[in-house]
């Protein structure tokens, strides 16, 4: 046990407690917190010779002090130097005294054997301390030091307590010495015996965050500085198996929430059980039920009276007080782990998280309504450093354990919470890219750090809330329409997605699978899609509507509809017909012609999906809007053809409409055209730029050869009505091509008919063939006899021997 209590082995107790403070970056420094650079050994040397020479003037004597104050980390004292500091206590002026004091703490703490007659003479001075916490820091590390004599701990002990009332003036006009002061009081805890004087140290403890006594404001940084105080008294309790001096602790700070409202410090009830609970958890030791719901029940306490003081406010206009207390919440929980459900707890987490640990809403109004972008940016960076959002991951595992043991009431509100602040962030993210890109990246990228973790944070809630509503063999618990709530969260927060997280796709996988089997909830998925007016203009923003907005540059908004791209071919079939046509299709025409692929392909693959869909159920609502939507489809993939329409989703879009379609369907007719007038019209310009493209057509992979092939696949696809139609559409075609072109496609379509085994095209395709090499043969041999007469020339005789040959093949 004495290996893992790390604690007790902080050598300078109120050096921990600071640097526990100054983990908070969030709260700015002051000067006076600045250390500055340890002395030389020369230095060193130097002032304590100046301090044994009796003609030492007080400003050489105070200068020397100084300087040795300045090192006393790393200063050790030894018993003829501290006899010289206690010498120096009758002479010392009011600046030199705290300096001494310091100087004989450092004594106390580092010397491996004090002299006990020296003790006893530091003890017999004392009563003429000043009240300050440097007297009450140097009596604590007295009292705890083994070397002082049994019979002179009480004295010592009530040495202190006479000096914490009058000292408690000096701390609330200089809170930079608060660390001195607790540490002095940890000292002293560390060797109380009786619960009377226990109960007098705590209660003025308390006293220092109380309101009626005026004290000071709290901070999350003096909760870091309880929680690690009351770590740091527990761990030397189990490291000493003083288990009845546990016990008297965990008993006063359960006694002071039942204090009075004015005497009431939430802060401390709230961090103090932390730190206990957090010096069981990293020693290893089991502690007993009475004790922990004892402690428990103090954290639940300061939970329900800053719910109580919030109301039904969403946590972003609530005092300065609750805002800490949120805060302190979130850190402490973080630290000293999961603890049984409380609902105030549990809200007050959810606060804490959404309004504290990711204040995504606060740093955006920031970066768009102030003028000044450097505060914005320093403001986010300090935030980036604070330890609230360090401990963002362990702040959201707690979060989840209480979730997971909640009642359906507090689940409910905290997944409310969750869901609307997505929405919010979606929101403002988007303004803020828009505004930020390429203007103000450094600002950009800090906001976008704490908006990832943030995303995180959804991410593995999302995750516990599928596992408890999502899942089908849970009857009680099972609530699909949680399945689109999901959804839509990830759907605003895609464009934070940088990583793969196994939370992320269990979750959408269990939503989806959800959807699969509910209609109403894929409706209601469907219908969160933002409508096409919104996607297009900058609707609802002063901002965005002064600004030039072009909605294919949104990168925001495009990552959450690339979400419902995605997502929707999945449950296509669930989705009404009126519902796809007046919200889904007119996104999905849009983002057809977007400049991502990615995006593109996931436009024509929801096209797929529904022309393949809908065939037990509405169906001829659904295929007369599938047939409207051919048209459209047709004109904006092949407008963009090659230039962004990607060659595989035109043909996946092309084959489902002619698999799908009833066969004869005008759509299918205008497809074929649509398709041929393509191909002649890249056929055209190709040539005009290279005369010589047909002679390397069989290795090619441009886009007149991709139509092609494309035109000669749907021979083997389109229904047996609709064959004659693209024969003669094929034929006109390749009629009115260059020699070389029709040799090439003559030559190809010849290979593919000859290795075909559908016997039922084979022999229309063989006379089709027959007949189109014959026309372009003639149209040859017709245009070589014009040319050879204008020549007064003979026509060549072999053309009949190559049509022999194409009939033998064939």
């Amino acid at each position: 046990m004495q290996s893992n209590s790390r604690p007790r082995q902080i050598l300078l107790l109120e050096h921990w407690l600071r640097a526990a403070a100054a983990a908070d970056a969030s709260q700015t420094p002051s000067p006076a917190a600045a250390a500055p650079p340890p002395p030389s050994a020369a230095e060193i040397l130097r002032s304590w010779a100046d301090l044994r020479d009796p003609s030492a003037d007080p400003p050489r004597v105070l200068s020397a002090l100084l300087t040795l104050s300045r090192g006393r980390s790393a200063l050790h004292v030894s018993d003829p130097q501290a006899k010289l500091l206690l010498s120096l206590l009758p002479s010392s002026s009011a600046d030199a005294f705290p300096l001494v004091l310091s100087l004989l703490y450092a004594y106390l703490r580092k010397s491996s054997r004090p002299s006990p007659p020296l003790l006893l003479s530091i003890l017999s001075v004392s009563s003429s301390f000043p009240p300050s916490p440097h007297s009450i820091l140097l009596l604590g590390a007295l009292s705890a030091s083994p070397a002082l004599p049994a019979s002179a701990l009480s004295p010592c002990l009530d040495h202190l307590c006479s000096f914490l009332d009058s000292s408690l003036p000096a701390i609330f006009l200089d809170a930079d010495l608060l660390p001195e002061f607790l540490a002095g009081i940890g000292y002293a805890i560390s060797r109380l015996e009786d619960d009377a004087r226990l109960g007098k140290i705590l209660d003025f403890l308390f006293r220092i965050w109380s309101a009626e006594a005026g004290g000071l404001r709290p901070s999350l940084s003096h909760g870091l500085m309880v929680l690690r105080l009351f770590e740091w008294c527990t761990s030397g309790f189990l490291a000493s198996r003083s288990w009845s001096r546990i016990e008297s602790l965990c008993g006063e700070i359960s006694a002071n929430r039942s204090k009075s409202r004015g005497d009431f410090a939430p802060l401390l009830v709230l961090m103090a059980p932390a730190g206990v609970l957090r010096a069981f958890r990293s020693n290893r030791v089991e502690i007993d039920p009475r004790l922990r719901n004892s402690l428990e029940e103090s954290i639940g306490y300061v939970a329900e009276c800053t719910i109580s003081r919030i109301g039904n406010d969403s946590g972003s206009n609530v005092s300065d007080d609750s805002h800490v207390l949120l805060q302190c919440i979130a850190v402490g929980l973080a630290r000293c782990g999961s603890i049984s459900f409380n609902a105030s707890v549990l809200r007050c987490l959810c606060l804490s998280l959404l309004n504290e640990v990711f204040p995504l809403q606060y740093f955006f109004r920031m970066s768009l309504e102030n003028v000044n972008e450097n505060l914005a940016t320093c403001k986010a960076k300090e935030h980036l450093g604070s330890a609230l959002f360090k401990e963002a991951g362990a702040a959201t595992g707690v979060f989840c354990n209480q979730y997971a043991a909640a009642d359906e009431v507090s689940k409910a509100i905290v997944e409310n919470h969750l869901w609307d602040y997505s929405q919010e962030v979606y929101s403002n993210l988007r303004l803020a890219v828009w505004v930020h890109r390429g203007k103000s990246n450094e600002l950009l990228g800090d906001l976008e750090k704490i908006a990832e973790a943030a995303f995180l944070m959804v991410v593995v809630f999302a995750a516990e809330v599928s596992k408890h509503k999502l899942n089908s063999k849970s009857s009680h618990e099972f609530r699909p329409e949680v399945s689109s709530r999901i959804l839509v969260a990830f759907s605003c927060m895609e464009y934070l997605r940088r990583v793969r997280l196994p939370e992320y796709t269990e979750a959408v996988r269990r939503a989806v699978l959800t959807l699969q089997d509910n209609a109403d909830s894929c409706v209601s998925f469907v219908e969160s899609m933002p409508p096409y007016t919104e996607l297009t203009k900058a609707q609802g923003s002063i901002i965005l509507e002064r600004m030039r907005y072009f909605w294919s540059q949104d990168e925001v908004q495009t990552s959450r509809i690339l979400f419902y791209l995605r997502v929707l071919p999945t449950c296509i079939s669930f989705v009404p017909t009126s519902l796809f046509g007046k919200r889904v299709a007119p996104t999905m025409f849009l983002y057809m012609q977007h400049p991502n692929e990615k995006v593109t392909r996931a436009s024509h693959s929801i096209f797929v999906s529904f022309i393949s869909s809908g065939k037990d159920s509405d169906q001829d609502d659904r295929v007369v809007l599938k047939e409207q939507l051919v048209f459209y489809y047709m004109q904006r993939a092949l407008q963009v053809y090659p230039r962004i329409t990607p060659f595989e989703g035109l043909a996946s879009g092309v084959a489902a409409l002619v698999r799908h379609l009833p066969a004869g369907s005008p759509a299918i007719f205008y497809c074929i055209h649509s398709l041929v007038a393509k191909a002649s019209d890249l056929c055209r310009k190709a040539m005009s730029e290279d005369p010589t493209m047909w002679k390397n057509w069989e290795g090619s992979s441009g886009p007149p050869k991709k139509v092609q092939d494309l035109l000669l696949r749907l021979i083997y696809l389109v229904d047996i009505q609709v064959l004659p139609y693209l024969l003669k559409q094929l034929a006109e075609f390749i009629i009115q091509l260059p020699k070389d072109g029709q040799n090439a496609l003559l030559d190809e379509m010849h290979f593919q008919v000859a290795e075909s085994d559908d016997v039922t095209r084979k022999p229309v395709l063989v006379s089709w063939l027959q007949s189109l090499s014959f026309i372009c043969l003639q149209k040859k041999a017709s245009s070589t006899t014009e040319a050879a007469e204008k020549h007064g020339s003979s026509v060549p005789s072999n053309d009949s021997l190559s049509w022999n040959r194409t009939s033998s093949r064939l």
